[in-house]
C-alpha cells in the first residue's frame, strides 16, 4: 500500500500540479521553471476512477507521466464523479478526478477508513457549455431561460415553461420547433453542478435524455437539429455550438471561452478538483503543492476539459460545500504558490 501511495503522490506532481491550456493557444512558459527530473524506483500500477469530464486530461497527463516512468501502468476510468469517492475508499483507485467537490459524507467515509481527510486539489477551470446544433441561430440565453428549458420547477422564475425555440425568440422555420433535451445521468458531477447552479436545485424535466458521458451529449445534439444539451466545453465539436449565457435578463452575454472562465464572468465556470489517497497537511503540501515544473506547465488540453492556472491570491475563497463554484477574479499569470492540498477551496498556506 505504501508503494502505491508513493506512486500516487509522484504522479500527482505531474498530473495535478499542471497548468492546463488549450492546445490551440499555449501560453509562454516561465523560463525560470525547472525541468522535471525523474526519481528512481517508481513503478507499479496506478488507477484513476471518476469524472468523465476529466477523462481526456487524465489520459494526457498519464501519457506524460509514462514518458518519465515507463514501468508505471496507469488505468483511467471515467464514468462519473460519484464513482470516485467509493473507489478511493475501497482502495481500487489512488486518484479520483471529479467535476464537483467531495460531499461532506464522502469525506467522512474516507476519513473513517484511513484516519485522515483526502487530498483535494483544484486542477482545472471548466466552462460548462449549453450546446445547440451548429445550425441553430440562437444568439444568447439567460440562466432563467435555460432553467425553464431543462427544469419543471423553474426556480429562476421565468414566465413560462419553455418547450419550443419560438419561445426563446427564434422566428421562421425555428419558431414552432420543439426543443429536444440532452443531459448527463445522476452519477455525473456535471449533472449535479448543472442542477445546483442552473436549476437552483430544482427538478429536471422527465423528457431530458440522460447520457452516460459528455461525448454522448454532444453527439446527441450534433445529430438532433432541434436539440440542446449541457457538457464540459472540452467536448465541443464542429457539429455543435456553445450558446453565450447571461446571468439575468438584460445582462451581458458571455462566451464560454478561457478568458471569461478565468474571470468568472461566464455564468457556468467551475473548478475541477482531483482527489487522492495522499495525506493532507504539510507533508502532502511539500510533495504536491510545492512542486511545479516546466513539463507540467507545458501540459496541453487537446480536446479535453477547460484550461486552468494556479496563481496566488487569484480567487476568492469558497465555502467548503461550494468549492467547485466559478472563480470570480482573473488570475495573474505565471506565478507559483502552494495550496493547502486538504482544502478544496484553494486557500493559501
Amino acid at each position: 500500500m505504501r508503494a502505491t501511495r508513493r506512486l500516487a503522490m509522484v504522479a500527482a506532481v505531474l498530473l495535478t500540479g499542471a497548468t492546463i491550456v488549450y492546445a490551440s493557444n499555449p501560453p509562454k512558459v516561465d523560463p525560470a521553471l525547472p525541468a522535471y527530473k525523474a526519481v528512481s524506483g517508481v513503478s507499479g500500477n496506478l488507477s484513476s476512477i471518476g469524472s468523465d469530464t476529466l477523462n481526456n486530461l487524465m489520459t494526457l497527463w498519464a501519457e506524460t507521466f509514462n514518458r518519465f516512468y515507463p514501468n508505471a501502468k496507469i488505468q483511467i476510468e471515467g464514468k462519473g464523479s460519484s464513482t470516485a469517492p467509493p473507489a478511493l475508499i475501497a482502495g481500487t483507485a489512488q486518484l479520483g478526478p471529479m467535476s464537483r467537490a467531495m460531499k461532506g459524507t464522502e469525506i467522512d467515509q474516507f476519513e473513517k477508513k484511513y484516519g485522515y481527510k483526502p487530498t483535494q486539489i483544484r486542477t482545472s477551470v471548466d466552462a460548462l457549455g449549453v450546446f445547440v446544433n451548429k445550425d441553430n441561430p440562437i444568439k444568447c440565453l439567460t440562466l432563467a431561460q435555460v432553467d425553464a428549458m431543462f427544469s419543471k420547477s423553474r426556480r429562476w422564475g421565468y414566465k413560462e415553461d419553455v418547450k419550443s425555440w419560438g419561445q426563446l425568440g427564434l422566428a421562421g422555420e425555428w419558431a414552432s420547433r420543439p426543443i429536444s433535451l440532452y443531459g448527463r445521468n445522476s452519477a455525473s458531477g456535471t449533472y449535479g453542478f448543472f442542477k445546483d447552479h442552473t436549476l437552483k436545485n430544482g427538478d429536471y424535466k422527465d423528457e431530458v435524455k440522460e447520457q452516460p458521458g459528455s461525448a454522448s451529449v454532444v453527439q446527441g445534439v450534433t445529430v438532433d437539429r432541434v436539440a440542446a444539451g449541457y457538457s464540459g466545453i472540452g467536448y465541443a465539436t464542429a457539429g455543435v455550438r456553445a450558446v453565450p449565457l447571461a446571468e439575468k435578463e438584460g445582462g451581458k452575454c458571455y462566451e464560454a471561452d478561457p478568458d471569461n472562465a478565468y474571470a468568472g464572468t461566464y455564468p457556468l465556470a467551475r473548478f475541477l478538483p482531483d482527489s487522492g489517497l495522499g495525506r493532507e497537511g504539510r507533508a502532502g503540501q511539500d510533495r504536491i503543492g510545492g512542486h511545479h515544473c516546466r513539463d507540467a506547465e507545458n501540459g496541453r488540453a487537446d480536446g479535453s476539459g477547460s484550461p486552468a492556472r494556479r496563481e496566488p491570491g487569484s480567487h476568492e475563497p469558497a465555502s467548503p460545500d461550494r468549492s467547485s463554484r466559478r472563480p470570480r477574479r482573473r488570475p495573474r499569470r505565471h506565478h507559483h504558490h502552494r495550496l493547502d492540498p486538504g482544502d478544496p477551496a484553494g486557500h493559501r498556506r
